[in-house]
């Protein structure tokens, strides 16, 4: 079965045009709307197939009727999800540092995406947002295509990362980023790159690493072990971008926290994660900022 979703019409909506409510208030994306419109029960108003042109009225049902998915992707609980919260529509888990998003050529069973299709074979792995392989922490999964369209670009990230640096304050790294080779995941700082702003708050040193909470504008790939590598301080671990420091045996960085609007419920959702112990062993050695 598919997932059934029924709105009542608001009185902003009085006299207004079904496509208006479906893209506004419902969140469809321009797609989705087309491919439900030619779907005998795709949309409905009181029980009857509607025209997206229609007027509505207050207090109208309207009914949107998606289709049934099935995941792709085979089937692998290759670690146990930790579940932070799960619903029809949404699935945040706190993916484990050493866990690639997504099945690549040489790792077709080994990835969180695996590890969703396991527990939910009904949907599609979207997952709204993305993180590293190594890095640990929150990720928002979206369990149809409404959410995906709803949630694309409308959620924010805190993480927390170790610089090998001594930092106080607060900052902002404001520094394009491109890619050197088109055959290498590796990123780097320079002028001909897409724009990159960070945002970092000091919370903790030992005089030699300092833990920071940190904040993105843009969402590049790499961009936070970058821009802390571009500064000569990179993440701890990250050998990729410089780091001789361990451990952790990986960029230490983890996404705290997650805050978005529920897709269907509209209601205001926040999460976070503690750090992992491997950080946590780092962070257990520094003296916080008062």
């Amino acid at each position: 079965m598919g997932r059934r979703l029924d709105f009542v019409i608001p009185e902003a909506y009085n006299g207004r045009k079904v496509i208006h409510f479906l893209r506004g208030e419902a969140g469809l994306s321009s797609r989705l709307t087309i491919s439900l419109k030619y779907r005998p029960d795709g949309i409905l108003l009181n029980g009857e197939h509607i025209r997206t042109i229609d007027k509505l009225k207050t207090g109208d049902v309207l009914t949107v009727n998606l289709p049934e998915e099935n995941s792709t992707v085979t089937a692998v609980p290759v670690v146990q999800l930790d579940i932070v919260y799960e619903d029809a529509d949404i699935l945040v888990v706190n993916k484990p540092a050493g866990l690639a998003m997504h099945p690549t050529h040489n790792h077709q069973d080994d990835s969180l995406a695996n590890c969703v299709a396991a527990h939910r074979p009904d949907a599609v792995f979207r997952a709204v947002g993305r993180l590293d392989k190594c890095t640990s922490g929150l990720v928002l999964c979206a369990m149809n295509q409404l959410a995906a369209a709803a949630l694309s670009g409308n959620y924010e990230k805190q993480y927390l990362a170790i610089a090998d640096g001594v930092y106080a304050g607060t900052g902002t790294i404001d520094k394009p980023i491109y890619r050197p080779d088109p055959m290498k995941t590796l990123r780097a700082v320079g002028e001909t790159g897409e724009s990159a702003v960070t945002h970092w708050q000091a919370l903790a040193t030992d005089g030699k690493c300092s833990l920071l909470r940190v904040c993105l504008e843009t969402g590049r790939t790499h961009q936070i072990r970058v821009h802390f590598s571009s500064l000569g301080t990179p993440l701890v671990g990250d050998d990729m971008y410089g780091s001789t420091v361990n451990p952790p045996d990986r960029a230490a960085l983890h996404c705290e926290k997650l805050t978005f609007t529920h897709p269907v419920t509209k209601e205001p959702m926040s999460f976070s994660a503690p750090l992992p112990q491997d950080m946590q062993t780092v962070v257990d050695k520094m003296t916080f900022y008062k």
